[in-house]
């Protein structure tokens, strides 16, 4: 664990990711990736399905019942859910786009910068799979950077794959195996 006076940056580089919605650098800075958070914190990163099943619970209905259970866990542990932001891509379309606007206003959306990208290209070529598992490996450099995350998910077995032995990270999945 590092204190605030051990740790090297700036007081005002490192941001909550509570506190601007995305993290950002200082205007003039180099983008930086999401900061370590507090070893108190804990998160529920949310996948394509996870955001899917809570926009629109009533064609989800199984899978938004136990979403919503891990989300009042985390909340009770005192952590929040965050959304990366290529999750988005493959949800915020069509007639289900109003649905996705509705949950991402109530969660943190993350932004994906360079060492996030960088991290799930590496998880990428390590797990041997191609592009189209790109956002799931963005979800799990996403939390692998956060530490201790639980990421909801409807595809289990690539998500463990891709995080394999991850310190702090566990996957949960909201579809019956």
């Amino acid at each position: 664990m590092v204190s605030s006076a051990q740790s090297t940056e700036q007081p005002s580089t490192r941001r909550s990711p509570r506190s601007s919605g995305t993290w950002s650098a200082p205007l003039g800075a180099q983008h930086v990736a999401p900061p370590l958070p507090d070893r108190t914190d804990v998160f529920a990163v949310l996948d394509s399905e996870a955001l899917s099943a809570l926009a629109h619970p009533h064609e989800r209905g199984t899978s938004a019942q136990r979403a919503h259970v891990v989300l009042h866990a985390i909340a009770r542990l005192g952590g929040y859910a965050i959304i990366p932001a290529p999750v988005l891509a493959e949800v915020s379309r069509g007639r289900r786009a109003a649905g996705v606007a509705r949950i991402v206003q109530r969660h943190e959306v993350v932004s994906t910068d360079r060492r996030i990208a960088e991290r799930a290209g590496q998880l990428l070529e390590r797990c041997r799979l191609g592009s189209e598992h790109a956002v799931d490996a963005f979800v799990a450099a996403t939390a692998i950077e956060l530490g201790r995350a639980v990421i909801l998910t409807g595809d289990v077995r690539d998500l463990r794959r891709l995080t394999g032995a991850a310190p702090g990270v566990i996957v949960r999945s909201l579809v019956d195996a």
